[in-house]
């Protein structure tokens, strides 16, 4: 007779049917099993956390390829591998990432966590059972990806990286690109998302000055992945990327795992977040109002109208936010300085992000096949608002 590990481990493999391995765990004696099951849940998390994976991406995907219950499961495997380690011993963006999903330890002993989940989600034991052990199937794909944050535990993590973000900054920003975002008038938000765009231009010029007259020296440049969802992914991811040109970042696209790995400066990463965020927004808003009828005559005339309306849309932002940028003149007087420090972080961007992908193929581009559609997304693109506050 097997034990539970050996079962879970059975059907994870394949030599035994899923159907039979469930009905078997369930009918096995729960004081074995359950621990057995969250175990494994626990260990897989903690060896992809230790191949790259952060919270916040592991969340993401569960969710992706399964359903809510299983990010749930997700949360609370961060819950449990942080309650490991002292608190300095935890990157503080890592710890971020976890405070975000709300990951606490709520249950007792771990012998009786899979009958707090079935309590709390008013399920029977075999539902809970089944959930995670599909969990543990996704968890079983996942590849190993770059280390962008050293896992708790690490030496590396007992030091916090200096950061260079201006809250305030980001507070203004999130303003007027909430203000666009709610606006009715196009007019208006364009004009709050430029105002955006613009501040960050500006500040990002005020941070290499201090770096030109050595008043900064210990800013490095990071990365962040973040995800793009479906539908139409490699046209959103195109937004992305022209997002980030505009603000001196490189964005590399895995659409395997649905998401982009951003590189910059703290500052100018965030700013790209909070504005393809808030373009999103509005390119779905302006996208729903411009487009042909539906239905089943017009379901392939919709589909291409949509992704030419969002490759438009991405082409024509990378232009405005270019000369939103442009707006943010180098003051006279120093672009002599200026220069090549910006020329240099720049440099710095790239070399973070070619020792962490030191192969990367440069995608195709995205077909256009609506004209309609191409021209409603860079009219659209015309009326969004690029900044937030």
């Amino acid at each position: 007779m097997r034990t539970a590990d050996e079962q879970i481990k059975a059907v994870l493999d394949g030599s035994v049917g899923y159907e039979r391995g469930l009905d078997a765990l369930t009918v096995a004696p729960a004081a074995d099993v359950d621990p057995a099951l969250f175990a494994a849940v626990r260990s897989a998390c903690s060896r992809l956390f230790e191949r790259g994976w952060q919270p916040g991406e592991l969340h993401r995907v569960a969710g992706r390829r399964g359903t809510v219950a299983h990010t749930q499961l997700v949360t609370d495997a961060v819950a449990a591998h942080l309650r490991q380690f002292k608190p300095a011993l935890v990157d503080p963006r890592w710890r971020a990432q976890a405070d975000a999903l709300g990951a606490t330890v709520w249950w007792g002993a771990d012998e009786r966590y899979l009958d707090g989940l079935a309590a709390r989600w008013r399920v029977d034991r075999v539902e809970v059972l089944d959930t995670v052990l599909v969990l543990l199937g996704i968890l079983r794909t996942l590849p190993p990806i770059e280390v962008l944050a050293p896992p708790p535990g690490t030496v590396q993590a007992a030091a916090a990286r200096p950061s260079n973000v201006d809250v305030r900054l980001l507070d203004r920003v999130r303003a007027l690109l909430a203000k666009a975002e709610s606006t009715t008038y196009p007019a208006e938000a364009e004009t709050y998302t430029a105002k955006a765009q613009e501040l960050v231009a500006r500040h990002s010029i005020d941070e290499a000055l201090l770096v030109a007259r050595g008043a900064a020296t210990d800013v490095v440049p990071f990365a962040r992945r973040i995800g793009v969802d479906h539908p139409y992914e490699s046209e959103k991811a195109a937004l992305l990327d022209a997002v980030a040109g505009a603000n001196r970042c490189h964005a590399v696209w895995s659409p395997e795992l649905g998401f982009a790995t951003v590189f910059g400066f703290d500052t100018d990463i965030d700013a790209v977040d909070l504005l393809h965020t808030s373009l999103l927004v509005q390119a779905n808003r302006a996208m729903s109002a411009a487009e042909p009828p539906g239905g089943k005559a017009g379901r392939a005339r919709l589909k291409t109208f949509r992704q030419s309306f969002l490759v438009g849309f991405a082409v024509r932002i990378g232009e405005r936010l270019s000369q939103a940028v442009a707006s943010a003149a180098l003051p006279p007087d120093t672009a002599s300085d200026l220069l090549p420090v910006l020329a240099a972080r720049d440099a710095q961007v790239r070399e973070t992000m070619e020792r962490v992908f030191p192969r990367t193929v440069r995608g195709r581009g995205t077909r256009v096949d609506s004209d309609e559609g191409w021209d409603s997304g860079r009219a659209a693109a015309d009326r969004a608002a690029l900044h937030r506050s």
